[in-house]
């Protein structure tokens, strides 16, 4: 799944009823879940930590964790390979943590 979007108040998009269609623009972030794995956000998003100020980006695409385990939150250091982490549960299509 990837989630593409553009900055709000650009008149371009405003004037353009199929946004998300086309080519990416520099300024455009889209974020894609990997199976199984972290999501991957690619443009210039402001990650934001948990007391609400900015956590630095040393790349252009970075990796945030949705298993839970990672030692260097909010980044992901691969531990969902090692400890059983899946994105989709059993019978329900919900996502699963760790098992």
């Amino acid at each position: 799944m990837t989630e593409t979007t553009r900055p709000t108040g650009d008149p371009a998009d405003a004037a353009d009823p199929a946004v998300g269609a086309g080519p990416l623009r520099a300024t455009d972030v889209t974020v894609t879940a990997c199976p199984d794995g972290p999501l991957l956000v690619r443009g210039p998003a402001t990650i934001l930590g948990p007391d609400g100020e900015p956590v630095p980006r040393r790349r252009a695409t970075v990796a945030l964790c949705r298993c839970g385990g990672t030692a260097i939150a909010p980044w992901c250091d691969g531990t969902h390979k090692v400890n059983g982490f899946r994105t989709t549960g059993p019978d329900d299509g919900s996502a699963a943590g760790p098992r």
